[in-house]
C-alpha cells in the first residue's frame, strides 16, 4: 500500500482512506456482514486510514467499527469527529456544538463505543460560530496531553480559520469534500494546508457515488437514501450532471480504467498531501477503488478532465439548505 504523509510532522497513513458512514446510516440499508467483511479486507490490502464519527448512526457507526477493531486496533490508524448535533425529533435537522465541555463528553462517548482508549485523528465535524476556534482546539489539545488523542483535525473550515487553530495546537489534517464537483478546496484551503504542513483528507471523492457512472437514476436508490434530497441528484440538476459524468466514463474507457479509478487519480495527483477517502460497505467497490492507486494521470489528460469538469460546474448545491448552514460561507 502507497502511504502518505498527514502533515508535515504527522503520521504515515495508507494513500487512500475508508470512510465507514454509509456502513450504517444515510445511503440506504445497511449489510453489518457484508461491511465488516469490507473491513476486514480494506486492512488485508493495506487500508489502515479509517474515518467514522459518533453522528453517524447516530452513534451506530462507532459501534460496528469496535467490532472489526477488536485484537488489532494497534494495525488501524483510527479518525472520529465530533461537532454536529442531531435532533433526536427531526434527524433532518441539525447544530453544532463546540464548546469544550462537549469536546471532552463527546471523546469519552468515542472511546467507549469504539473499545479503545484512544483516538490517533479527531476531527472538530465542523465549525462552531459561537465558540472561538482557540477554545475548541484549546479542549482538544488537553485530549493529546492526557494521550485520548494522537493527532487533532478541523472539517469543513475556511484558511483564516485553520491558521488561527494551528497557532493553538498543531492541525494535522483538515477533512472536507473535494472531488470533481466540488473543487471549493482550490480556493483557499487546500493551498493553505500545503504551506502550514497540513494534510488534506478529501471526503465524498466520487461524489457521493455519482461519478462512478453507475448511477443512472434517482430510483437506483433505496428510500431511505439520503441522496434522494440532495439537491444534485434532483430533477435538472440529475440531468446536467450525468451528462457531466458520461463525459468522465468516456474518457476514463479510453484508458481502460473505471470512471471511479479515474477521478480518485485525478485526486491524488492534486498533492502529496491530499489523501482522498472514500466511502463503501461493499467489497467489490472497494477493491475497484483501490485500483486508482495504479493509476498515472499525463498534463494532458489532467487539462482534459478539467476542461469537462471545471470548477462551479455541477448543478444544484453540495447539501439541503439546512445543512449549508453549516459550512463556512
Amino acid at each position: 500500500m502507497k502511504q502518505r504523509q498527514l502533515g508535515a510532522n504527522g503520521p504515515l497513513v495508507s494513500a487512500l482512506a475508508l470512510g465507514c458512514m454509509g456502513m450504517s446510516e444515510f445511503y440506504g440499508k445497511g449489510d453489518d456482514a457484508e461491511s465488516l467483511a469490507t473491513l476486514d479486507l480494506a486492512l488485508e490490502k493495506g487500508v489502515n486510514f479509517w474515518d467514522t464519527a459518533d453522528v453517524y448512526g447516530p452513534h451506530s457507526n462507532e459501534t460496528l467499527l469496535a467490532k472489526a477493531l477488536k485484537d488489532r486496533r494497534s494495525q488501524v490508524f483510527l479518525a472520529s469527529k465530533f461537532g454536529i448535533v442531531r435532533d433526536p425529533s427531526d434527524p433532518a435537522k441539525r447544530g453544532v456544538n463546540g464548546r469544550p465541555d462537549y469536546v471532552r463528553r463527546s471523546v469519552e462517548g468515542s472511546l467507549k463505543r469504539l473499545g479503545t482508549d484512544h483516538l490517533d485523528l479527531y476531527y472538530q465535524h465542523r465549525p462552531d460560530p459561537t465558540v472561538p476556534v482557540e477554545e475548541t482546539v484549546g479542549a482538544m489539545g488537553e485530549l493529546v496531553k492526557e494521550g485520548k488523542v494522537r493527532f487533532l483535525g478541523l472539517s469543513e473550515v475556511d484558511a483564516a480559520t485553520l491558521r488561527r487553530a494551528h497557532k493553538e495546537h498543531p492541525i494535522s489534517a483538515v477533512q472536507s469534500e473535494y472531488s470533481l464537483w466540488t473543487r471549493d478546496p482550490e480556493r483557499e484551503v487546500l493551498a493553505s494546508c500545503a504551506e502550514l504542513g497540513v494534510g488534506f483528507v478529501a471526503y465524498s471523492p466520487l461524489g457521493r457515488g455519482f461519478l462512478s457512472g453507475a448511477i443512472r437514476s434517482v430510483e437506483d436508490f433505496d428510500a431511505d437514501d439520503f441522496r434522494r434530497g440532495n439537491p444534485r441528484f434532483m430533477g435538472e440538476n440529475f440531468q446536467k450532471n450525468l451528462a457531466l459524468v458520461d463525459a468522465i466514463t468516456a474518457l476514463a474507457r479510453d484508458k481502460n480504467v473505471s470512471a471511479s479509478q479515474l477521478a480518485l487519480a485525478w485526486l491524488l495527483a492534486k498533492g502529496e498531501h491530499v489523501v482522498p477517502l472514500f466511502g463503501t460497505k461493499r467489497r467489490r467497490y472497494l477493491l475497484d477503488n483501490l485500483g486508482a492507486l495504479e493509476v498515472s494521470l499525463s498534463a494532458r489528460e489532467l487539462a482534459e478532465i478539467d476542461a469537462v469538469f471545471p470548477p462551479e460546474v455541477a448543478a444544484g448545491t453540495r447539501y439541503s439548505s439546512e445543512v449549508m448552514k453549516l459550512l463556512p460561507r
